[in-house]
């Protein structure tokens, strides 16, 4: 019997067998440590009582039946037994009671699509007193009503506390979302001024890059202007060298040739040689304005760069013998005789 158990585990669920779907009955299954070591059963319609017992040994031996595994087997009980309405329609229960109502076979049933299998029976003994089961299940009704009523006031409480919580959550959640748009906004106005900033400085070093490449440029044009410039100056100083040089070398070319020449006008221009007194004077005349004859000499000389050689020399000949022509005219001569 099951009655007076301390320490055991027990489920009540309502079951309607097939046999008789209008009929309603409490089923108590009660277990100390585990249902696959043997577990109580207790039927009751309100009227009448049915109790008894399945032990570890035939649960192995259904299971054995089976050709299923115990462990498998034994969760198969559990939805069967345990779970109650939670289950209904997967199970099906049988409940066939002898005319003096002594006896009570009662079976359970696994429903399959194209039929079901039985999962065991145990045969029921009645309770000489079902006033007292029935008292029972009202006591384990109302102790599991009270539990259930705590564990609800204990779960209100906790979901007052944690509503509590979130509202206090809530309210310093909107405070850091305040004090996050506050910071960001401080933040964007900094880095829109050091943004600012750094444009600015970006702006000045482009200036700054900018003027160095014009001056650079600049100083480019300029040393290649001077560069230009000595390579002109130095170009017309060359020029000038070799003009100087020709033109040295002309009057050189042209002042052994005047001296003949020279003589032979003066020979030409005195009627009597035997005379060395005029001929000294006439030297002496000729010699006064025959200083400027090399001065326009290098001058014609400087002028005529680009002439052949030997025109020019022509022409310093006849230059000296035109001078000794304008400076030794006859009258001189005759007077100095």
């Amino acid at each position: 019997m099951i009655h007076g158990a301390g320490k055991m585990e027990k489920t009540l669920n309502r079951i309607h067998p097939v046999s008789d779907p209008e009929a309603t009955y409490f089923l108590q299954v009660s277990w100390e440590k585990d249902l696959g070591t043997g577990f109580g059963i207790l039927l009751s319609d309100g009227q009448c009582s049915w109790t008894g017992t399945v032990s570890e040994a035939e649960i192995c031996k259904e299971a054995a039946d089976m050709e299923m595994n115990k462990a498998k087997y034994v969760e198969e009980l559990k939805k069967a037994l345990v779970t109650g309405e939670e289950s209904a329609g997967k199970y099906n229960f049988v409940i066939s009671r002898d005319q003096e109502n002594m006896v009570c076979q009662f079976s359970y049933e696994r429903s399959l699509k194209d039929g079901s299998f039985r999962l065991g029976s145990v045969r029921l003994q009645e309770v000489p007193n079902p006033d007292e089961v029935v008292k029972e299940l009202i006591g384990y009704c109302l102790d599991s009503l009270g539990k259930l009523q705590a564990k609800n006031e204990h779960l209100q409480r906790e979901n007052e506390r944690l509503f509590s919580n979130w509202s206090d959550a809530e309210r310093r959640l909107e405070k850091c979302v305040e004090a996050k748009e506050k910071l960001e906004a401080d933040l964007y106005n900094r880095f829109i001024l050091v943004l600012n900033e750094k444009k600015a400085k970006i702006r000045n070093l482009q200036k700054l890059l900018n003027e160095a490449k014009e001056s650079a440029a600049d100083a480019k044009c300029t040393r290649d202007s001077i560069t230009t410039t000595q390579m002109v100056i130095k170009k017309e100083n060359d020029y000038d060298a070799s003009t100087d040089e020709e033109s040295e070398g002309l009057t050189r070319a042209s002042l052994p040739s005047a001296a003949p020449e020279q003589r032979d006008s003066s020979l030409l221009g005195s009627p009597d040689v035997a005379d060395t007194a005029p001929r000294r004077k006439r030297r002496q005349r000729a010699a006064k304005p025959a200083g400027t004859g090399p001065k326009v000499a290098a001058y014609e000389a400087e002028q005529l760069p680009e002439e052949k050689p030997d025109l020019a020399s022509q022409k310093t000949v006849d230059w000296n013998l035109e001078t000794l022509k304008n400076t030794c005219e006859p009258e001189d001569l005759f007077n100095d005789m």
